[in-house]
Order: C-alpha cells, then structure tokens, then sequence
C-alpha cells in the first residue's frame, strides 16, 4: 500500500510518500518526501492551481491508495488559517480528482500514532520519524521550515499506515 501524508500550507505544504509492506506487517519505506512551494508574490489563484499542478504530478507518479491530511484545529491568524484552508480544498479537490480515499488526522493524533505521547515535542516526533522510516540524512536538530513540513507529512503517512480506511 502507497501513502501519501499532507502538511497542508499555502506557501509550503509538506508531503511524504510511504510504502507499507504487504509481506512484514509494519515495515514502511519511504518513496519520497518534500514541500511544494509556492511565492507569496502570485496572486491566490496562482498559488492554489501550482499546488494542485504539483501535487496531481506527484499522486501521478507514485498513484498513492491512501491519502492522510493533517486537519487544520488552531490557528493563530485567520488570514493564515482561510488561505491555509483553501490550499486543503485544493488537496482535497486532488485526492477526488484521482479518486484517493482521504483521512485527516489531527497533531494530537499524529503524535499518538509516531510516538506514542499526544504531547510530544517536535523534535521527539522528528526523532522517531526518523528512526521508523529508517532516514539517515535526516537530521532534527537542524532547523529548516522545509524539513519541517515534510516530517509533519511523513508523521501524518505513517498515522494513515496505522490507521487505514
């Protein structure tokens, strides 16, 4: 089974690809992981159709059968939380354009799925992410955005294994 985890954000949305064995129950590989960006100098629009361009290229090539959504549940700016909503309308328009069952999932249960504690810090969760996925590059004590969305994709891939349709 192809998993296909979503961090969704206007200007970076992190996704990660995961393969879960059919042979070794929990074994996953990853395939792919990464962020879309988009500049904040295009107008909305723009922005929302370079994510659904890219994101359709990426189910294209990898034809995920699951797709985990990281749910929107706080936000500290509503400009932020209506363009971060959008950009999910776009990934959701995707997933049903290439009719790919969706789950969301929120933080909380992301942890819980990773590492066991709702609670966990970022860097705990990036550790485990890391040595589940069996990334050797990846390093989380480095700081970078970009990372950060991808391991937040990766987190919601590996709660979408666990917890299928």
């Amino acid at each position: 089974m192809i998993i296909i985890g979503i961090d969704p954000g206007i200007e970076r949305l992190g996704y990660g690809i995961i393969e879960k064995s059919k042979h070794k129950k929990n074994e996953l590989t990853v395939l792919d992981y990464g962020c879309i960006t988009t500049s904040s100098g295009l107008k909305m629009e723009e922005r929302l159709k370079k994510i659904y361009i890219d994101l359709s290229k990426i189910i294209r090539k990898y034809q995920p059968t699951i797709m985990g959504v990281e749910s929107l549940f706080f936000f500290k700016n509503l400009k932020t939380a209506i363009s971060v909503s959008q950009a999910k309308g776009v990934i959701l328009l995707a997933a049903a354009n290439y009719k790919i069952p969706v789950r969301e999932f929120t933080p909380l249960q992301v942890k819980m799925a990773v590492v066991g504690y709702g609670r966990a810090e970022k860097k705990q969760v990036q550790e485990m992410i890391k040595r589940l996925l069996d990334l050797e590059k990846f390093d989380p004590k480095k700081k970078d955005r970009k990372k950060d969305d991808a391991s937040d994709a990766l987190g919601v891939a590996i709660c979408a294994s666990i917890k299928p349709l």
